[in-house]
């Protein structure tokens, strides 16, 4: 059980995981600014691991042996994100011309940032509904979450032009709504404590 405090730290990291995935979906997709949308990435990647933490030992109640392999599903996608950001920065910093076209050795066409975190979403929102420890509306939110960043991984592992409305339009819909959305109810869930 984690201590009142953790729960708040990780609520207002949460929250601020969601205003940086909107922040971030700002400065990839519509200012398209390498350096500042992978900062961000970097950022939200370290922000949501805390927030992840809580979550799982809240989680945990509901079914430990789940609630782990969520919590192993998500932090990965998490550090994913984290250092597929830090990675990018670095190019964007130092440019290196080949690295740029190829893709992020790190997280291969999102495979940890949109495909374990896309898996770990969609356990945590199982539990989630399952076990009454947050709003069952989360749950179903996350799964929304889940659904959107599944898609945008095979998406972009198939389709390689970023253009492509099979990219836009789910990415559109996940980083300027749906998981702001997820992580801001996520966050004042942890910043309200338990019921």
């Amino acid at each position: 059980m984690s201590s009142p405090s953790f729960e708040r730290v990780a609520g207002l990291c949460a929250l601020l995981a969601g205003s940086g995935s909107l922040l971030y979906a700002v400065a990839f997709l519509v200012l398209q600014n390498t350096g500042l949308s992978a900062l961000v990435l970097l950022l939200v990647g370290l922000l949501s691991a805390t927030a992840l933490v809580a979550v799982y030992l809240r989680l945990r109640e509901t079914d430990a042996a789940f609630a782990l392999w969520a919590f192993l599903l998500s932090i990965t996608g998490a550090v994913g994100s984290a250092s597929h950001g830090g990675y990018d920065l670095a190019l964007a910093l130092h440019p290196v011309p080949t690295a740029a076209a190829l893709p992020n050795p790190i997280d291969p066409r999102g495979l940890l940032s949109f495909g374990l975190a896309g898996l770990g979403v969609a356990v945590v929102a199982w539990l989630i509904v399952r076990g009454g420890l947050f709003a069952q509306g989360l749950g179903y939110l996350g799964y929304v979450a889940a659904l959107l960043l599944l898609i945008l991984y095979f998406g972009r592992l198939v389709v390689l032009d970023a253009k492509s409305l099979i990219i836009v339009v789910p990415a559109v819909l996940s980083g300027f709504l749906i998981t702001p959305a997820w992580y801001g109810w996520l966050g004042l869930e942890l910043w309200r404590g338990r019921r």
